[in-house]
């Protein structure tokens, strides 16, 4: 073995820190020792991972690309002692969660509040990202349960959907089209549009809904997130195609949504590992979320 912890902990004190006085600070040694010690990696490895210039040190491009691993291990070294401290501190348990961003600022804080009512004694992790990130979260074990809509399945997770969740029409209450209890695309394409990424799943499904259509809108404005789009519904800027999930457990007072002619779901899922059994916690909140979703409609 090249290299140890420790040793991968003192380079990685120095790329933080810049120096090596930082380094010996930040680890709560001495500057000799830490000198000794990264003279000591760099013979081992046989590179070179700093440049002294007057007097400062530079990282070499060896040493950011070997810090990006270490960034891994050191991460994985966090986790043992966060289940450390769980275990010390007596905590009975904790869940690891992922969910995509719309999902964190609607859906999950409520049915992570109910849980809590029932479980207080849990520890709730919850990590937002992109859905492909919470699969990949997943797949690596930095969680254990994710939420998210994914517009394809992954031969080695379990899925179990939740909510339909259709595409629906959101706009400013005083809007002319308001007055309609249903819209066609077509509707669409004379107003002022929030539109967005195509490289995001969320925007290929909507591109689907265009695609189906004979007139659809050009946006005005493009971006990542639904609840952003409906932030700026809400601040007069257009109208924007979002989901009804994040809407219905959003806080925007100020816009209404309508139902379209032909639309389509995102919907929302329940993720987990195929091959490894869930710990009673993470099924209990899977049971949370089925009873939110029961009782909301």
């Amino acid at each position: 073995m090249r290299l140890n912890l420790r040793q991968i902990e003192v380079f990685r004190a120095i790329m933080v820190t810049g120096s090596i006085s930082g380094a010996a600070k930040l680890l709560n040694v001495s500057q000799p020792a830490v000198s000794r010690l990264l003279s000591y990696v760099e013979q081992r490895l046989r590179l070179t991972l700093f440049e002294r210039i007057k007097g400062r040190l530079y990282p070499t491009p060896e040493a950011r690309r070997l810090l990006e691993e270490v960034n891994v291990v050191y991460q994985s070294v966090q986790r043992v002692n966060e289940v450390a401290e769980d275990l010390i501190q007596h905590r009975a348990s904790h869940l690891r969660i992922g969910c995509s961003l719309n999902l964190g600022q609607s859906l999950l804080p409520l049915v992570i509040a109910a849980f809590a009512r029932d479980f207080p004694d849990v520890r709730v992790i919850l990590h937002t990202t992109s859905p492909n990130l919470v699969i990949q979260a997943l797949l690596t074990q930095q969680i254990e349960l994710g939420v998210a809509y994914m517009p394809a399945s992954h031969p080695n997770l379990c899925e179990e959907r939740l909510y339909e969740n259709c595409i629906v029409a959101a706009m400013p209450a005083d809007h002319p089209l308001a007055a309609r209890e249903r819209l066609q695309v077509a509707d669409l394409a004379g107003e002022a549009f929030i539109g967005y990424s195509s490289d995001i799943p969320f925007g290929d499904l909507v591109g689907q809904l265009f695609d189906s259509a004979e007139h659809s809108p050009e946006p005005r404005i493009e971006v990542q997130q639904v609840h952003v789009a409906c932030a700026l519904v809400e601040a007069g800027l257009g109208i924007a195609l979002v989901d009804e999930q994040t809407v219905a457990h959003g806080t925007w007072q100020r816009l209404i949504t309508r139902p379209l002619e032909q639309t389509i779901s995102a919907p929302v899922q329940v993720f987990h590992r195929l091959y490894e059994p869930l710990s009673r916690t993470a099924q209990a909140f899977v049971g949370t979320l089925r009873a939110f979703r029961d009782q909301r409609f």
